[in-house]
């Protein structure tokens, strides 16, 4: 499976390790992923999700999943995190 937030699309990032000598070799900063169970109120079940800590704050900052998934932008979420965005929003248009 590929390290990239399910909610935000932060993904690995090329750098250097630089010595004290100043060379310089390639290495890969990974984003900080936990795979975690997010509750939906609107559909009243649970989903599990890879996603880093920081999307972690700003889903509790926005009132949970649903709040978090009204305003994420469609580019930046992974497909099941469409569809469950998707589905949230039929669930709310028939209540």
């Amino acid at each position: 499976m590929a390290r990239r937030c399910e909610l935000t699309g932060k993904g690995p990032m090329t750098g250097n390790n630089v010595s004290h000598a100043n060379n310089k070799t390639k290495r890969r900063f990974l984003p900080n992923l936990t795979e975690t169970a997010l509750m939906s109120e609107a559909l009243g079940r649970t989903f599990r999700l890879k996603v880093s800590s920081a999307a972690l704050r700003t889903v509790d900052h926005r009132g949970g999943l649903d709040g978090y998934l009204a305003k994420a932008k469609d580019a930046e979420l992974s497909p099941k995190a469409l569809k469950i965005k998707r589905d949230i929003e039929k669930a709310v248009a028939s209540a």
